[in-house]
This record gives structure tokens, sequence and C-alpha cells, in this order.
């Protein structure tokens, strides 16, 4: 398997969805905030032209992370989109012509080290393609439970922090359960055609998981400050996409004393993460 490759894939789209982060948010604040979940946001959102634009970055994103997860483990990809945040705060300072001070770019390089330092600890492996009936069942009533639960806790709290977090974190399971079916149907895409893709009922679970997701990441940007939704979702999304590619296709991280960098590298990108986004708290 390939290093290279699905690397570039999915730095290409970890731009694009930072790109859609900093349009999405900043449509999402022109709408009336809603107390409960409402489809009829998405009808408010399409109405504004930047919205729209976001839109089409994440569909750009979606197919670098198709590429990625084509050519790469979900172990390897999945990790990579924690730059997701440092790059939305650098588009946005771009956006608005702010500088950012050099507290934050040092957050960035901690972000960035951490993921190299943690990526070149595990040296992730694996290349599974084809996952059984009997372990995708186990993996969806897990994810589809713990996404009710939290989406209930965070839509029963009022707007603030608590809200966003659960809400946020509700978004990165749908994140990383889409692109675990995401790479299953790129795999029968390549083996059986556009027929095969067309039947694969994984292509109907990940489209139908990816539009859960946007509606939660509507919400949760919605709820709150990003200092509680982010953290949630960057963090969560590698997290639970390391568990599921383990567990779905027996991919690797490596053991032993390779934990204490593992951990070292996890510990760089937690702070790097949460200083960058009680940063972005004030970001447009």
């Amino acid at each position: 398997m390939g290093f290279v490759l699905p690397v570039l894939f999915a730095l290409f789209a970890a731009l694009s969805n930072a790109l859609a982060t900093v349009l999405q948010r900043r449509a999402a604040l022109t709408v009336p905030q809603s107390k409960g979940f409402r489809f009829g946001l998405v009808l408010d959102l399409l109405r504004r032209p930047v919205w729209i634009a976001g839109i089409l970055a994440v569909i750009a994103a979606g197919v670098g992370q198709a590429a990625a997860l084509a050519t790469g483990a979900l172990v390897l990809v999945q990790p990579l989109f924690v730059l997701e945040l440092p790059l939305a705060l650098l588009i946005a300072s771009l956006l608005t012509r702010r500088r950012l001070p050099g507290a934050l770019w040092l957050a960035v390089a901690g972000v960035v080290a951490g993921l190299g330092v943690a990526l070149a600890a595990a040296a992730p492996a694996g290349n599974r393609t084809h996952v059984p009936i009997d372990r995708w069942v186990p993996a969806l009533a897990v994810c589809a439970a713990v996404v009710a639960g939290l989406a209930v806790a965070g839509l029963r709290r009022p707007p603030g922090r608590a809200r966003a977090g659960c809400l946020g974190a509700a978004t990165a399971v749908c994140y990383a359960l889409t692109a675990a079916l995401m790479k299953h149907s790129v795999y029968v895409l390549t083996e059986n055609g556009i027929v095969g893709f067309l039947t694969a009922w994984q292509t109907y679970a990940f489209g139908a998981t990816g539009v859960c997701a946007l509606l939660l990441l509507e919400h949760a940007m919605q709820g709150g400050p990003l200092v509680a939704s982010q953290p949630a979702l960057t963090l969560g999304d590698a997290s639970v996409s390391i568990a599921l590619g383990v567990a779905l296709y027996e991919e690797h991280l490596r053991a032993g004393w390779w934990l204490l960098p593992q951990l070292l590298g996890v510990a760089l990108i937690c702070a790097g993460v949460v200083a960058l986004a009680r940063a972005g708290t004030g970001a447009p």
C-alpha cells in the first residue's frame, strides 16, 4: 500500500473541508437560530451564496477523501483531517485580512508536529478492502446509538458549550462512519464498476450518514462557540475513524514502547487544537 498518494489526497480534502468550514460557519451565523433540530435550516442556507460555495468545497473534499481512502488505510487518512482546524483559521485570517499572533502559529506548529510524531510512531498499516456484514451490523448499531444519544443530549441543552460539544461529537461519529462506508464503496467501484457501486448498500449508507453529518454540523455551529464544537469534531473524527479502521478493516498501529511517542503526539495535537479553537471563537 502506498503512502504518498493517500497523504496528498487527504491533504487536499482537508484543505477543501477547511474552506467549507469557514464558508458554512459564516452562512450558519446569518440565519435565525433554532432551539431544536429542524430540516428547514438547510432551506434557509440554500438562499446564501456563501453556503453554496461551501457545499461545492465539501464536494471537492469528498472526491479527495474517496481517492485517499481508495489508496490508503482509514487509520492513516482520517487522522490527517485534524489539519482542518489550523487550515480553517489560516483561511479565515486571509479572508478577513487579519494576522495570526505568534501564539497561534505556535499552536499550528504543535498540531502539525504532533500529527507527524503520532503517525510516524504508529506506522498505520493494513489493506483489507472487503468487510463482511457481520462486522458492519454491530459497528452501525453502536455508531447510531452514540449519535442519537449525543444529538438528543445536545438539543435538550440551551445554546452554549455543552450543546455545541455534544453536537460536534455526534458530527464526528457521522464523519468517521461515512469515511468507513465510503472506503468500501470506492473498493466496489474499482472492482465492479458503476453498476456495482450503485447496487452496494454501503453507497447509500454513506450518503445518508453524510447528510446527517451535514445537518448536525450546521446545528453545532449555531449551538455554541467553536472552542466547544471544533475539538470534539476534530479529535472525535480521528479517534472514531481509528477505532473503525481497526475493528472493520483490521488495520494496525504499532504497540509496545511506540505508544509513548504516539501519546506525546496526541497530547501535542490536543493542546494545539484547543488553543486554535479558543482563538477561533472570535473568528467570523
